[in-house]
């Protein structure tokens, strides 16, 4: 155990980690010239392609170091703010954090709020400059950034750059120096956390996991300790770019276990893993339970397809945790799934994956976050209102309450009016503003949620040119204004469009997404009213014209009534349509609604 070191990777989005750890494992001979390509851990191609990582990758590294062999463990992990869960779960695992800042940029907010979690679990952080050889590199003024965050000396500080390679072998000695060698009992009871999960077609479901206490042999029966469940290890192994199987992993290891597992329900990430023979007292305490911000449906194209829907969802929920979802119904969309996610991105990411990893083509419907209700007779008793469809009847309802949080924005100083003016649009309340440096500032915002889900964040980057970085934590409940507003179409209410709403936005909501569907839905044969209402009163209207067939072509000559009774009977078969016409909404109309701004 003195030579293991359990070691994951923190930064902010886009500020190189990824690349830096393609070098650490070309450094210690982990992946061959042949096999190496950029982003070598991010196994998915939308990963790829957007240049993000979306999921946390386990890999071990043998490294020698001063004539004594190290097995180091990397988890490189997430930058985005949708995806702390992955972080959290990561940091859980190991007992160092290499804290990457891009030295063109400096500290942003996701940095920071990654740094507490690691903070927390009492890990080494080792501060790493990144992306030195950029002509717009700051060192210095990043320097002082990162020593008045973490309050460290300039000489610890790593001057890196992921590109050419600088600083790698540095960051090497900085791992087996700095971090603790992992602490355990090897002759304790079997304890081991499980921190990721994978499907496999053909071997069913692998557990990754960090063995605490005890050994854990191939072949030996273990239990799964919260759902109290015995398997066989079939085989169990390290993680290197692909599997390789060991005889037995001692306390100090991160490794992986197949045991023929075919269930998505049965393996829970932060379980604990024992053996059957000798079991351990109590589980380990990793990571909580994910609470999910943003609420959508998720709904088959085909009505047919919603067995196969539920499948691909049980199979992503595995890869992902932080997805939960449960069946609904809707009158306009059929059966279909209520899904929780961790924000925008994360929901962007599932639909995308569904697509592409299981050819599932999904609606999703127009995206809200839950609310607290409290009715006058029964005020002690909460109901929870995921879906505005669920909303019970105003009035016998004593008040209603929207999640807030707390965000933090840093930025240059001169986009600070342009982002107080968006935050305060979106019923903000400045709380904090601190300048970290002369030309870089915090500013930190109380906000309902509901404001932040549909195009915030795009805003944020188009009024500060890029140069805005955004984090956010709940903070509660708070009682607030709130009334539902309904679309209609064609007089039919469409309930996968309906929204839950601030009084003082309704309107204008309305006018906007009224204005939008007319652009949006396609025109028929009739006329196609449609309306914005709250209750009973219609707020918004707009009028999808009727495709005109000029049914008096053929009347060339004769008498007037010869052509007022085409017409007539032409009105009689539109009035008729439009009682019995159903509208059909294209899946671009939900989408479009929630990027209005555009």
């Amino acid at each position: 155990m003195k030579h293991i070191r359990n070691f994951c990777i923190i930064a902010h989005i886009d500020h190189g980690k990824s690349t830096l750890a393609d070098r650490l494992l070309q450094a210690t001979g982990t992946i061959s010239e042949r096999e190496m390509q950029n982003q070598a851990l991010d196994d998915m191609e939308l990963e790829r392609e957007r240049g993000i990582t979306i999921k946390s990758h386990a890999i071990q590294m043998s490294y020698r170091y001063e004539g004594l062999d190290y097995t180091l463990n990397l988890i490189d992990t997430p930058g985005h703010v949708d995806f702390s869960y992955e972080v959290s779960r990561s940091i859980a695992a190991c007992e160092g954090a290499l804290l990457i800042v891009d030295a063109s940029q400096g500290i942003e907010a996701q940095t920071i709020s990654n740094l507490y979690l690691a903070l927390e679990h009492d890990l080494q952080i080792i501060p790493i400059l990144n992306k030195m050889d950029l002509p717009g590199a700051m060192p210095e003024e990043v320097s002082d950034q990162i020593v008045e965050l973490i309050d460290c000396e300039y000489e610890e500080i790593i001057q890196a750059s992921g590109k050419t390679g600088l600083g790698v072998d540095e960051i090497l000695a900085a791992v087996v120096n700095s971090v603790p060698a992992p602490e355990g009992d090897e002759e304790a009871p079997l304890q081991a956390m499980i921190f990721d999960s994978v499907f496999n077609p053909f071997r069913g479901i692998i557990a990754y996991f960090r063995v605490k206490n005890g050994v854990i042999r191939k072949g030996q029966r273990i239990r799964f300790f919260n759902t109290n469940r015995d398997y066989n290890a079939d085989e169990i192994g390290v993680l290197k770019m692909g599997l390789d199987p060991k005889k037995e992993l001692r306390a100090g290891d991160v490794g992986y276990i197949i045991s023929g597992i075919k269930q998505a329900n049965e393996v829970k990430v932060g379980d604990t893993i024992t053996s059957s023979e000798n079991p351990c007292q109590e589980d380990l305490k990793g990571f909580e339970d994910v609470k999910p911000m943003v609420f959508a449906g998720i709904y088959p194209v085909d009505s047919e397809d919603y067995e196969e829907l539920r499948y691909s969802m049980e199979k992503l929920q595995l890869n992902d945790s932080s997805l939960v979802f449960e069946p609904e119904s809707s009158a306009a969309l059929g059966f279909g799934f209520r899904c929780g996610f961790l924000g925008m991105l994360h929901m962007e990411i599932i639909q995308e994956r569904l697509d592409r990893e299981f050819n599932m083509t999904v609606i999703t419907t127009v995206p809200n976050v839950s609310y607290k209700s409290y009715m006058k007779k029964t005020p002690d008793e909460v109901f929870i209102v995921n879906n505005p469809s669920e909303l019970p009847d105003p009035s016998g309802m004593d008040k209603i309450e929207e999640p807030y949080i707390r965000a933090q924005v840093i930025t240059k100083t001169e986009y600070v009016g342009a982002i107080m003016t968006l935050c305060i649009e979106k019923r903000g309340e400045l709380q904090n503003q601190v300048y970290l440096t002369q030309d870089r500032v915090e500013i930190t915002f109380e906000m309902p949620l509901a404001e932040i889900v549909f195009d915030f964040y795009d805003r944020l980057k188009s009024v500060s040119r890029g140069y805005a970085s955004f984090d956010y934590h709940p903070t509660g409940y708070k009682a607030s204004d709130l009334i539902k507003m309904d679309l209609l179409l064609n007089g039919e209410q469409v309930d996968a469009l309906s929204a839950l709403v601030h009084r003082s936005n309704a309107f204008d909501l309305g006018k906007r997404i009224c204005l939008k569907l007319k652009e949006l839905i396609p025109r028929q044969q009739f006329e196609i009213p449609v309306q914005a209402a709250i209750g009973a009163k219609v707020i918004a209207r707009e009028t999808i014209k009727a495709l005109r067939k000029d049914v008096t072509a053929k009347c060339y000559g004769g008498d007037i009534t010869r052509k007022r009774k085409l017409l007539e009977k032409q009105k009689a078969g539109k009035k008729r349509m439009r009682q019995v016409g159903k509208v059909e909404v294209p899946q671009e109309a939900f989408l479009a609604v929630l990027k209005l701004n555009d």
